[in-house]
């Protein structure tokens, strides 16, 4: 069964007491690692980096985003003109982006200090699944 990527969206809740931001539609069973990503600034891309085994949830922990997904058809030779998914996560949300195995992602801060956590389903090390690509690589 194909998997695509999705927004599990997040939700608040407030009172006098402050606010509360949950996602009980996350299940979070197969994380096994958790790192969080600051671009250098708003114009850097941090493209194209991605997975054929492991599989990734996105979520702004402060300012925005925009994630940008490729599901690539081949892992030696991507076809260039590969349809681009675009989504933007924001931390006043506390939504979830799941990005299945087979994906590749390009990600922009699109405020200033924007961080980003990132989990994932394998510990850093158990499988030999890392592949980049050329930021300009795909014609977008």
């Amino acid at each position: 069964m194909k998997i695509n990527p999705a927004i599990l969206e997040g939700k608040v809740h407030t009172d006098l007491r402050g606010s509360l931001f949950y996602n009980n539609d996350f299940d979070a069973k197969e994380v096994r690692r958790i790192y969080f990503i600051e671009n250098k600034d708003t114009e850097f891309v941090r493209a194209w980096q991605g997975h054929k085994i492991e599989q990734r949830w996105f979520s702004a922990v402060q300012g925005s985003f925009e994630i940008k997904l490729i599901e690539v058809d081949n892992w030696e030779h991507p076809s260039k003109t590969s349809m681009v998914h675009s989504f933007i996560l924001k931390a006043n949300q506390l939504d979830v982006l799941h990005v299945p195995k087979g994906y590749i992602s390009s990600i922009q801060a699109l405020e200033p200090s924007s961080r980003l956590m990132l989990m994932a389903d394998f510990l850093i090390g158990e499988v030999k699944d890392e592949y980049r690509f050329d930021a300009d690589y795909f014609k977008i």
